[in-house]
């Protein structure tokens, strides 16, 4: 199967990047969204994910990769939620802003803008190459 490409969204005073890097690893919890959930359940390891601060900032700071398929969310006993544990890659070198999305023609059409509310994105192999040049 080959690769796809993620973007999660985590509040930075909930959890930030610098949290992430300093856990090392992480169970992507919490998601309470049909489709959201159903990206989650379509995950696989190796997968590459943009980090995105959502709230505070506004903005793709890092790269992680998925690191276990999907399985049952422990915070909760209701089978219809799943998470995902995740590890942190690298940090950008500059955070791409959702401004410098929006104003990007490459990104048009880019789940992030279309679908603001959701947490987690599927995005396309060339939407995720262009963020990390952006950011490079």
């Amino acid at each position: 199967m080959a690769k796809q490409y993620w973007l999660v969204k985590s509040e930075p005073f909930k959890y930030s990047w610098d949290d992430f890097v300093a856990e090392g690893q992480t169970m992507w919890n919490g998601v309470r969204n049909y489709a959201a959930r159903n990206n989650l359940r379509n995950m696989a390891v190796g997968d590459q994910v943009l980090f995105y601060h959502s709230n505070e900032g506004l903005c793709v700071v890092g790269i992680a990769e998925v690191v276990t398929t999907s399985y049952q969310d422990p915070t909760t006993e209701d089978t219809n939620w799943v998470v995902v544990d995740l590890k942190p890659v690298k940090k950008l070198k500059h955070e791409v802003t959702l401004k410098a999305i929006k104003e990007d023609p490459e990104l048009a059409d880019i789940s992030l803008v279309r679908l603001g509310r959701l947490s987690v994105h599927s995005i396309t192999p060339a939407e995720f190459k262009h963020i990390v040049k952006m950011g490079s």
